[in-house]
C-alpha cells in the first residue's frame, strides 16, 4: 500500500479524534511500511546498509501493526508497555511522558465503574510520576471522571466546567499552566462538543483511553488539545491494581467486566463503555486476595451486567456448554458459548476470605441461573442482597425497553429467588415516564412496587440520550411535568412499600459491618447489614466475644452484632450487643 494511502485508511478507521494524538502511530506505520521496501533494495548502498536496517527492523518488530488502527482489532498490551517505555512518541522524550511530580485533582461523578475506574487512573498516573492532591487550588492537573446515563449528570458537568474556567483563568503565570480533562462515559459521547464548547478542556480520555493519560497530558503541555476516544474489544485494565483512595476504607469495588451487549432501547452504556469483556478470573482473585492481605472487610464486584460474566481467556476454558438464563427471560443478541461464568468467579473469590463480604452490582435479571442462587444461599460471606433492575411494571413498556422479560416472568423470578434464598433483600432500578408509557403503564409498575415491597431502589425519569435505539426509533412523547409527577408517585409508593419491609427486621440481631461514625451524629456508628442497609448504633462499649470478653469501642471494620430497635423505608437503628466475627456471628449472639 502506498504511504499516503496507509494514512487515509488509517483516519477513516480512528473516525475522530485530533490528529497529533495519531500522528506518532501513523509516522510509525509508514515507517514500517519503508523499512520493509528497503529490505529488497537491489542497489549496492542497500547492502552496505544491511546492519542498520536489521537493526531498524528489529526495532519496527516490536511496534504497532495496523492493527492498531481498527476498532475492532485487540491491542498487545505488553506491546504498548514496551513502545513507552523503549521508544516514546518522536514529539516526546521519555522525560516528558513523566508527571515530574505535578499535582493531580481527581473528581468522580456517577456510578460505582466510576469510582473504580478513578482508582485505575490514578495508579496510571502515579506510577508516571504524578502526586495526588485533595485540595483543588494547589492542582496541576483536575481530571473529572464523567457520567452520561442522564442529561443531568451532563449538565452537573458542564456547569462544573464553568466554574472551573475562573479558576484556571486566574492561574498565577509563576506557576505551571493548569490543564482540564474531561474522562469517561461524557468524554466518549460528545467528543468534539466538549473541545469545540470549551476550549479550556486540554485532554479527553474514554473509557479505554486511561492507559493513554501520562501522553496526553505531555502533549497538552504544547498548549494544544489531545484526545483518545476510541473503544476497545479487549481493554479491561486485568494488569493494573487500583490505588484506594481513601485509607480508612472498609470496602473496595473491583471491576470484572466492562461494556455491555443488552443494547436496551433507552441506554447509553453501550455506545460509551463499548461491547461485553471480561478479565481472567486468575487477575480478579489476585486482586481480592490483596485487598484482603491490606484488611479490607468487604469487596463489590462490578460490572455493567456483572452477571453475564465470562471469561474465555483460555482455551480450556471455551467449552461448547451455552449460557443459562432465568427462566423467561430471552436476550437481545446470539447465545454465547463456552468460558468461565459467573458462578464459578463468585465461587472462587467467597474462598479466599471466610471474613471478607462479597457483593456484585449491576445484574441484569436474566442471568439469573440457580448455580448462583444456590451458591449465594450456601455460603455464609456472600452477601444475601440481589440487585434486580426492573424499570417498569408494564410488560408493554419493557418490550419497548427490549429488556427481554414481561412482568410475568420477572414476578416469578422475584418468588424464585426469595424461594431460594430465604430472608433475601432486594433492591431496583425504576424508569418514570419512558417513550410511550401511558396512564396505566404507570399504575402497573406502582403495583409491581406494591406486589415486591423492595428494600432499597433506584428511581429517575425518563432522559432520552443520542444514539440510543429509543432515539431513532421512538418518541419521548410524555411530558416533562408527567414524568416529574409519575417519579413522584414511584418514590412516595416505594418508601411507603420498603418501610413495611423494613419493619420486619424490629427486634432481630443483624451482623454489621462498622463503617465509621454517623455523618448525623458523632455519639453514633454506621455500618451496614448483609441487606446493604444502613443501621446506626451508639458508639459505647461492648464485649468482643473475639478477644476473652474484653470490653472495646467498634472501630471501621469490625463486626458487631446489632439489635434493631426502629425502622424507616431507609435506615435501621439499634443497639450493639458484641464485636465478633463474621464466622462466629451466629454462634455468640443468636437472632431473638
Amino acid at each position: 500500500m502506498h504511504h499516503l494511502q496507509c494514512i487515509l485508511q488509517a483516519q477513516r478507521c480512528l473516525g475522530w479524534g485530533p490528529l497529533a494524538s495519531v500522528s506518532w502511530l501513523l509516522l510509525r506505520t509508514c515507517r514500517a511500511h519503508s523499512s520493509f521496501s528497503g529490505t529488497t533494495n537491489p542497489h549496492p548502498e542497500g547492502q552496505q546498509e544491511n546492519g542498520v536496517q536489521k537493526d531498524f527492523s528489529s526495532r519496527l518488530a516490536t511496534g504497532p501493526t495496523f492493527q492498531h488502527f481498527l476498532r475492532s482489532a485487540p491491542v498487545p498490551q505488553e506491546k504498548l508497555s514496551s513502545l513507552d517505555l523503549v521508544d516514546p512518541p518522536p514529539y516526546l522524550t521519555v522525560d516528558e511522558l513523566l508527571g515530574r511530580q505535578r499535582k493531580v485533582y481527581l473528581e468522580t461523578y456517577g456510578c460505582q465503574m466510576n469510582v473504580n475506574d478513578t482508582e485505575i487512573v490514578w495508579s496510571i498516573l502515579q506510577k508516571s510520576g504524578y502526586l495526588r492532591t485533595n485540595n483543588l487550588q494547589e492542582a496541576d492537573v483536575i481530571l473529572l471522571v464523567t457520567c452520561s446515563i442522564r442529561e443531568k449528570a451532563e449538565e452537573t458537568i458542564w456547569s462544573r466546567l464553568h466554574q472551573l474556567k475562573a479558576l484556571k483563568k486566574k492561574r498565577l503565570r509563576s506557576r505551571v499552566p493548569l490543564k482540564i480533562g474531561i474522562l469517561g462515559c461524557m468524554a466518549e459521547r460528545l467528543k468534539e462538543e466538549i473541545l469545540n464548547r470549551e476550549k479550556m478542556v486540554d485532554i479527553l480520555a474514554g473509557p479505554d483511553a486511561y492507559r493513554d493519560l501520562p501522553r496526553l497530558l505531555a502533549f497538552a503541555e504544547s498548549g494544544q488539545q489531545a484526545a483518545n476516544v476510541l473503544l476497545s474489544l479487549d481493554e479491561t485494565y486485568a494488569d493494573i491494581m487500583p490505588v484506594q483512595t481513601s485509607p480508612s476504607a472498609t470496602s473496595a469495588f473491583v471491576s470484572i467486566m466492562r461494556g455491555c451487549d443488552n443494547m436496551c432501547s433507552y441506554c447509553i452504556v453501550p455506545f460509551t463503555r463499548g461491547r461485553e469483556r471480561s478479565r481472567p478470573v486468575a487477575s480478579i482473585l489476585e486482586e481480592v486476595r490483596k485487598l484482603s492481605e491490606q484488611g479490607l472487610k468487604e469487596v463489590t464486584l462490578l460490572g455493567q451486567n456483572v452477571n453475564s460474566y465470562r471469561d474465555n481467556s483460555e482455551v480450556q476454558f471455551n467449552n461448547a456448554v451455552s449460557t443459562n438464563l432465568s427462566r423467561g427471560f430471552s436476550t437481545n443478541y446470539k447465545t454465547k458459548q463456552g468460558g468461565l461464568r459467573f458462578a464459578h468467579l463468585l465461587d472462587q473469590v467467597s474462598r479466599i476470605d471466610p471474613e471478607m463480604r462479597i457483593r456484585f452490582t449491576s445484574p441484569h435479571p436474566k442471568d439469573f441461573p440457580d448455580e448462583v442462587l444456590q451458591l449465594i444461599h450456601e455460603r455464609d460471606n456472600i452477601c444475601k442482597q440481589i440487585h434486580l433492575p426492573a424499570q417498569s411494571g408494564s410488560s408493554r413498556v419493557l418490550e419497548a425497553m427490549r429488556r427481554g422479560y414481561s412482568r410475568e416472568a420477572y414476578v416469578e423470578l422475584i418468588h424464585h429467588i426469595r424461594e431460594s434464598i430465604p430472608g433475601v433483600s432486594l433492591s431496583s432500578d425504576f424508569i418514570a415516564g419512558f417513550c410511550g408509557e401511558t396512564e396505566e403503564d404507570h399504575l402497573q409498575t406502582v403495583s409491581l412496587l406494591q406486589e415486591v415491597q423492595y428494600n432499597m431502589g433506584f428511581l429517575f425519569a425518563y432522559s432520552m440520550r443520542q444514539k440510543t435505539r429509543a432515539y431513532h426509533r421512538l418518541k419521548d412523547d410524555v411530558l416533562e411535568e408527567v414524568k416529574l409527577r409519575r417519579l413522584e408517585e414511584l418514590i412516595t409508593v416505594f418508601r411507603e412499600e420498603a418501610t413495611k419491609a423494613n419493619k420486619i427486621s424490629m427486634g432481630c440481631t443483624q451482623l454489621v459491618l462498622v463503617e465509621g461514625l454517623s455523618k448525623r451524629s458523632a455519639t453514633d456508628l454506621c455500618g451496614r447489614n448483609d441487606g446493604n442497609l444502613k443501621v446506626i448504633f451508639p458508639d459505647v462499649e461492648m464485649e468482643d466475644v473475639t478477644n476473652s470478653g474484653l470490653r472495646v469501642r467498634a472501630q471501621p471494620g469490625d463486626y458487631v452484632l446489632v439489635k434493631i430497635t426502629s425502622t424507616s423505608s431507609q435506615t435501621l437503628r439499634g443497639h450493639a450487643l458484641c464485636k465478633t466475627t463474621l464466622k462466629d456471628s451466629s454462634t455468640y449472639c443468636s437472632p431473638e
